[in-house]
């Protein structure tokens, strides 16, 4: 009457409280007495067959293990707040002993900076775009009563007018400083051009950087600049830069600063002063919040001053979707612009923004980012503002996506989930194995223990277990090969039975009960249990309990009583 357990989450270690059956605010001596118990179940002197006396010497060790972290103070807040691979970091050693949680919860992160440290010059954080510019106008303009087709057939001509490609890398050279190396390329009409710059950086202190810029070309010509960044106090900082690029025309000079400061804790306000063949001076204000992000600007300078305002609504959904509108007006006329963006896989977000602009026309602006790639296709389809253009650029978009996202993404994000799973199945199927025996080990071993339990309960009508399987209740039509694969676990809970009380501590996330270590691991890889309530039975002599079920998340237990005639 039971389906099969599956096995699918990953292989965690070892839950050193569901080990000594005891819960996480266990105190010293509730340690010490579990320790001593188990102890006296696995010692391997108790045993002369020589493969029970292996299986009990492997018991013995992890039960000591278990015991030996949390019987010392600094190990057990360690191991609570990091788990076993806390402690595992070098250099715990070092550490003094008399530490709180939040200091040992430093030192952890400086410890874990300094591994990080070590592998540095192998590091790197290469970034790049990749930009098509696309000239749709004969989709629409060829509509037009004052249109002149061109000769060479009926279909619309489509071409591509823009293209830029640029790409950085950053090389760690000490612990404070980084070299940036950027390139970029850039076409226009079959007129283009490219240039290369080298940018090092060096933070001069917790609360400031600066960088010098070095860059060459032929679209600009030498460059040469500094930037410097500094926090003023905890809620105000400031940058400042300057230029000096070299071209035939002469030297053109530049220069900018920019003071912002956090207004409340979801609010940022910037103000910005430009200097150079575009002077300008621009304030604004930016708030983000959980569900929203709204940005309002004003720029005065030459040539250029506008007003602009946007604003981002965010669903709280899994593809974090996220909706936005913004309208910019100034001296070169208004811009109208409204879009969505959307999580497609776990390391790409697309997003799709129509333009409407005043004398600009209509443009859709395609952009995907992978990673730390970025990939734009701008396609401008009108110089007018045409109806059909705005409904052709804001309802295709919408059909290609999810036909996309239903045809192709969907069932290639399924295959490769199932890649994945199949995969971890086959690696985890010796350490499934492993636990499995030590599982079986542990029963073997306790069933004198048992068996002396049950008489001292016959002899004062207290509690013994009938039987107690582990798996998935459900009809009697399960087939016979998923009934084999449930847990019987009669013997470790009646190990646990004392003084007519079955008493399961609470545990960790990884552990459903903390019935024996070797069983409770077992019972986790097999059934994927989160977490459990804490459950008391606490049984008189009297009392009589047909059927008691354990719920835990995605599994049951069920637990026969019966009582002497």
């Amino acid at each position: 009457m039971a389906a099969a357990l599956e096995n699918e989450l990953e292989i965690e270690n070892e839950d050193y409280y569901s080990l000594l059956n005891v819960s996480r605010e266990a105190t010293q001596e509730e340690l010490k007495s579990s320790y001593r118990r188990l102890c006296m179940l696995y010692h391997p002197d108790k045993h002369r067959d020589p493969e029970l006396k292996r299986q009990a010497e492997e018991l013995f060790n992890l039960v000591h293990q278990a015991y030996e972290v949390l019987s010392d103070p600094q190990s057990r807040a360690i191991y609570d707040i990091f788990g076993k691979k806390g402690l595992e970091v070098e250099g715990w050693e070092m550490v003094e002993r008399k530490r709180t949680p939040a200091e040992i919860r430093e030192e952890y992160e400086r410890l874990q900076r300094d591994r990080d440290e070590r592998r540095l010059q192998q590091r790197t954080n290469p970034k790049g775009t990749i930009s098509v510019g696309i000239d749709a106008t004969d989709l629409f303009d060829r509509y037009e009563e004052d249109f002149e087709e061109m000769p060479g057939g009926g279909f619309p001509h489509i071409e591509i007018n823009r293209m830029h490609i640029s790409q950085s890398i950053e090389a760690p050279l000490t612990t404070t400083d980084t070299a940036v190396l950027s390139g970029s390329l850039t076409t226009h009409n079959g007129n283009g051009g490219g240039n290369i710059n080298l940018c090092l950086r060096r933070v001069t202190s917790t609360r400031g950087w600066g960088e010098l810029e070095f860059g060459a070309g032929d679209i600009r010509g030498p460059l040469f600049g500094m930037k410097v960044f500094q926090n003023i106090t905890a809620r105000c900082f400031v940058t400042a830069q300057c230029g000096m690029q070299f071209s035939s025309r002469g030297v053109r000079p530049n220069a900018s600063t920019m003071m912002a400061r956090h207004l409340d804790q979801n609010t940022m306000g910037y103000l910005q002063w430009r200097w150079g063949t575009e002077s300008a001076m621009t304030t604004s204000i930016v708030r983000d919040t959980k569900t929203s992000h709204f940005t309002m600007a004003l720029q005065l300078g030459v040539p250029h001053s506008y007003l602009m305002m946007s604003y981002q609504y965010k669903f709280q959904d899994e593809d974090q979707t996220k909706v936005k509108g913004s309208v910019k007006t100034g001296f070169f006329g208004t811009v109208v612009e409204y879009g969505a963006e959307r999580k497609i896989s776990r390391h790409s977000v697309l997003s799709a923004t129509v333009s409407i602009g005043v004398p600009q026309g209509v443009s859709l602006k395609i952009r995907l980012n992978r990673a730390s790639q970025t990939y734009l296709f701008p396609i401008h389809l009108t110089d007018q503002v045409l109806p059909s253009a705005v409904f052709y650029a804001t309802v295709g978009p919408l059909v290609i996506y999810f036909a996309v996202q239903k045809l192709i993404i969907t069932p290639y994000v399924r295959a490769q989930k199932e890649q994945e799973l199949e995969k971890h199945r086959v690696d985890s199927a010796s350490d499934i194995a492993k636990k499995k025996h030590e599982a079986e080990s542990a029963v073997v071993l306790m069933q004198e223990s048992v068996r002396r339990i049950i008489e001292a309960e016959e002899s004062k009508m207290g509690l013994i277990i009938l039987n107690a399987w582990y798996g998935k209740f459900v009809t009697d039509n399960s087939q016979k090969q998923e009934r084999a694969k449930v847990i019987d676990v009669t013997v470790p809970l009646q190990c646990l039975v004392k003084d007519s009380k079955l008493i399961l501590t609470e545990a960790s996330k990884v552990s459903p009960t903390s019935i024996i270590s070797p069983i409770v691991v077992l019972i986790n890889h097999l059934a994927h249990v989160n977490t459990i309530s804490l459950l008391a039975c606490l049984l008189s002599e009297r009392s009589y309990l047909s059927s008691l079920r354990l719920v835990c998340l995605g599994s049951m237990t069920r637990v026969s009583e019966r009582r002497r005639a």
